[in-house]
């Protein structure tokens, strides 16, 4: 396993979400790791794919699982900039991640932690280790400068 911290990959992540903002997506990275090796990384891509799926962690676990050849990319953490959906929460845990890290909370669409806790609900067949908060400040702050010259 290599020594690189939960923030050094973030800060990765967000490389990842400027490259969205300077796309004019909504500016979220993700990059999914095993082993200590960055194997794929990602952005969100709706705007410019016509996608309403093209969520980062989506592309990131399509990419990580073509580059595996394997659907179930065990053994492996997806870091991303901003809490995950319900949509993407399921790809996660279809895909059998072990361990996600993102950056800021999402309060209004969040599926791991915020409005729902689907990583860890009991009831279902897989769960993952999450990981809240990693270089909290700049993800928010990249989601809000965006939001704020959309609105301009």
């Amino acid at each position: 396993m290599s020594d690189i911290s939960d923030r050094e990959y973030m800060l990765r992540a967000l490389e990842m979400a400027n490259k969205a903002y300077a796309l004019e997506e909504v500016p979220v990275g993700a990059l999914i790791v095993k082993d200590g090796d960055v194997i794929v990384e990602a952005c969100n891509l709706r705007e410019n794919t016509l996608s309403p799926v093209a969520h980062a962690e989506i592309l990131a676990i399509q990419g990580a699982a073509e580059k595996l050849h394997n659907w179930r990319i065990t053994d492996t953490t997806l870091y991303v900039t901003k809490e995950p959906c319900i949509m993407c929460c399921g790809a996660i845990l279809n895909a059998r991640i072990k361990r996600v890290v993102f950056g800021c909370s999402d309060e209004k669409g969040g599926g791991a932690k915020s409005l729902y806790s689907l990583l860890n609900d009991k009831r279902l067949n897989h769960r993952v280790d999450v990981v809240s908060g990693v270089c909290e400040e700049e993800c928010a702050e990249l989601l809000k400068r965006f939001f704020r010259e959309k609105r301009v």
